[in-house]
């Protein structure tokens, strides 16, 4: 195998991992209240969803650096296709519970086996001084391309679909596990897993633990590792506030809710389109900052102006509320995608192959972690005191954090054993 060909095979599973959140996106709540949910069960239904993705983001990581990359994306893209087929067919509040269950179940499979393996079979083929940044800030374009995609698709699938067919709103997720079957039958064809030897299951429960207990050692004890754990929980924090409170200023601007709901997935494209370009632009980033690190504070500084930005216009009314949240939105995300990508280069150099996956799904797990601290108390500082003092504080956590990145020490790597290489001929 090429380094051209991997890549080629790390963007294809990377759009296709993430075209079914994508379709099911704009049309998940509506489906849920057509079919007879209240709000207090609809939220109940995506607590669980993001309750069993973090519970189950470390053991996940282990299993992949213990049993291989491809066999715990075969099994994310399994649960993807039943959770999506179910959620298309769900009548009922614990219908829609389990496949919630089933999608939380793939979403932390499908933490970092992907990069993973480019990243392993990049340096089987170049050696540990191959360059990463080109090809993993194009698997963040191409992921933010499929978000974009699949959310504009998915927004218009129901009104081409005839209610005689099927309900409308039931189209986008059924389609999208047709996207994840297509990805399982990629992945099982087209990932050729690097040597390693065979594994009893016995053998494999007593790893998995021993790899996640090792991972969690080496993301807090460096000094590199354990600042990119405090940068991703801060772009946690930034995100989730710009999630929870966007959709009802949105509406709020747009006049009904409806018009609202729409405004809002013109401007999530937008959003997942900005960090397509941020993503393809971090390369450049580093290299005119003069450094993987400065870019990072680079893009940490865009994200905290953008969310200033959302602050300052907080009081604006009609069109030019709506305009500048929207531009706003979109630097916002640019910003996110360059320091995301950088971070990511950052994480695979300081780390070899048996802890790889563990670290990253570390760091999502801190994403998570700063996601669900915004939720508990910038969701009751809007209500009490306004967007404007919410999104100032997320701006501060945001601007604060770029001095993590400051003297940041050089990645050295953990593993001094390289990778195995790969084998080829798998599709």
């Amino acid at each position: 195998m090429t380094a051209r060909s991997a890549l080629r095979r790390y963007l294809l599973v990377s759009f296709l991992t993430w075209l079914p959140p994508g379709l099911m996106m704009a049309t998940m709540v509506l489906l849920m209240s057509g079919r007879g949910l209240g709000l207090a069960q609809i939220g109940l239904v995506v607590t669980v969803y993001s309750v069993v993705t973090v519970s189950l983001e470390l053991p996940t990581g282990g299993l992949a650096d213990v049993v291989g990359r491809r066999m715990v994306l075969a099994a994310s893209a399994a649960f993807t296709v039943a959770g999506l087929a179910l959620m298309s067919v769900s009548t009922t509040f614990w219908m829609f519970l389990l496949s919630g269950v089933f999608k939380g179940v793939a979403r932390a499979l499908s933490s970092g086996p992907a990069t993973s393996w480019y990243v392993d079979t990049l340096h089987a083929i170049e050696g540990r001084g191959a360059d990463l940044k080109p090809g993993l800030a194009r698997g963040g374009a191409v992921e933010s391309v499929a978000l974009c995609a699949g959310v504009l698709a998915g927004g218009a699938l129901p009104l081409l679909v005839p209610p005689s067919l099927m309900l409308p709103l039931a189209a986008p997720p059924l389609v999208g596990a047709v996207a994840a079957l297509v990805l399982l039958v990629v992945v099982v064809l087209a990932l050729p897993e690097p040597a390693h030897q065979r594994r009893s299951l016995a053998g494999v429960l007593r790893e998995v633990p021993a790899t996640v207990a090792g991972g969690i050692r080496l993301a807090l004890g460096g000094v590199l590792l354990r600042r990119l754990m405090l940068a991703a929980a801060a772009s946690g924090v930034v995100l989730t506030c710009i999630e929870l409170l966007t959709p009802g200023r949105l509406a709020e601007l747009a006049g009904t809710a409806e018009e609202g709901s729409l405004a809002y997935a013109v401007v999530a494209a937008l959003g997942f389109a900005g960090s397509a370009a941020g993503a393809a632009l971090a390369p450049r980033a580093a290299r005119l900052a003069g450094g993987s690190a400065r870019g990072a504070i680079a893009g940490t500084a865009l994200t905290a102006i953008a969310v200033g930005a959302l602050a300052a216009t907080a009081g604006l009314a009609g069109p030019p509320g709506m305009l500048s949240a929207g531009l706003a939105y979109v630097v916002l995300f640019v910003g996110v995608a360059v320091t995301g990508v950088l971070c990511l280069e950052l994480t695979h150099n300081a780390v070899g192959s048996a802890e790889r996956t563990t670290v990253t799904s570390t760091s999502s797990l801190s994403l998570q972690s700063g996601g669900i601290a915004a939720n508990l108390t910038l969701g009751s500082l809007a209500t009490q005191a306004g967007l404007a003092a919410a999104w100032s504080v997320a701006a501060a956590v945001m601007l604060v954090s770029a001095l993590l990145f400051v003297r940041m020490p050089a990645p050295t790597g953990s593993s001094p054993a390289p990778a195995l290489p790969a084998r080829s001929g798998s599709g």
